[in-house]
């Protein structure tokens, strides 16, 4: 394994890792980090919060820290992780378009196929990347930011133009944008489209219109899913009694919780959590 590491004076943190094959996972990523696998061997098998994935050459997947990852087998790969003081997407969302794009919370895992041309652009930058990680001198870190703002616009532009995101124009990707942003701030207590539509003063209609342009899921399944992902995680991970785990997404009782459970993974809450 081969790491370089950049400690701004102001918490700033950024680090590139080459993981040769016989490397464990680096360690998990704190509250605010983000980051980036770009593999560079077939079959790289995942379990991305208690979902099973395998990863190819030249894939590249986004993260943040709330996702929960266990790596049951990874080839080469090359590692980026970021945090806000370093870089926030959010203060650079205009000019990078990260927000509800690569980087969201967790009902999202961005899987990016770059092309030969693209992977030539990405291999120029990692290489830029690299030389400045060696300078040593007091512009380092607005040449590390630059690098790392190209990296991102990239990946940005590679995983709109598969997304098709270039079917709609620049206002409506904005309204993708914040749906899937608002749903990760609110999907405990807000389950419906309606909801996040009167948020963003547009129609539920309008809204499923636009993701059926951009998206193979409606909106009401961006919903669902996170709500499942973070039920899967607290069966999975905690002792939390199911009506508990159930209350804390917005189900009152734990019957209605149960049948929402089983509708979308076909087990109940209490046979996945001991499966």
């Amino acid at each position: 394994m081969r790491r370089q590491v950049y400690e701004g004076t102001t918490d700033e943190y950024f680090e590139i890792i080459h993981l040769d094959g016989s490397s464990s996972l680096p360690e998990k990523l704190i509250d605010g980090q983000l980051s980036i696998f770009w593999f560079e061997e077939d079959d790289n098998c995942f379990i991305i919060d208690s979902k099973d994935y395998v990863f190819n050459k030249n894939q590249l997947i986004c993260l943040t820290s709330m996702h929960q990852v266990i790596v049951q087998k990874m080839g080469k790969a090359r590692y980026v992780r970021f945090n806000a003081p370093f870089f926030c997407i959010l203060n650079h969302d205009s000019e990078v378009g990260c927000k509800g794009v690569l980087f969201f919370g967790s009902s999202n895992l961005p899987i990016l196929f770059p092309n030969t041309a693209d992977i030539e652009i990405l291999e120029t930058v990692w290489k830029m990347i690299q030389i400045e990680m060696a300078s040593k001198d007091n512009l380092q870190l607005e040449m590390l930011q630059m690098m790392l703002k190209r990296f991102l616009i990239l990946c940005t532009r590679i995983y709109k133009t598969q997304e098709n995101f270039n079917a709609i124009n620049d206002q409506q990707v904005n309204i993708v944008r914040e749906f899937n942003f608002l749903v990760e701030q609110h999907f405990k207590e807000k389950h419906s489209v309606a909801e996040y539509a009167s948020i963003l003063n547009k129609s539920p209609k309008t809204i499923s219109n636009l993701f059926s342009k951009v998206s193979e899921k409606t909106p009401l399944q961006i919903i669902q899913n996170r709500i499942m992902i973070e039920v899967r995680r607290k069966l999975r991970y905690t002792d939390m009694p199911v009506s508990e785990i159930g209350y804390e997404v917005g189900y009152q009782d734990i019957q209605s919780f149960s049948r929402f459970f089983k509708k979308h993974e076909g087990v109940s809450p209490s046979e996945f959590r001991t499966s």
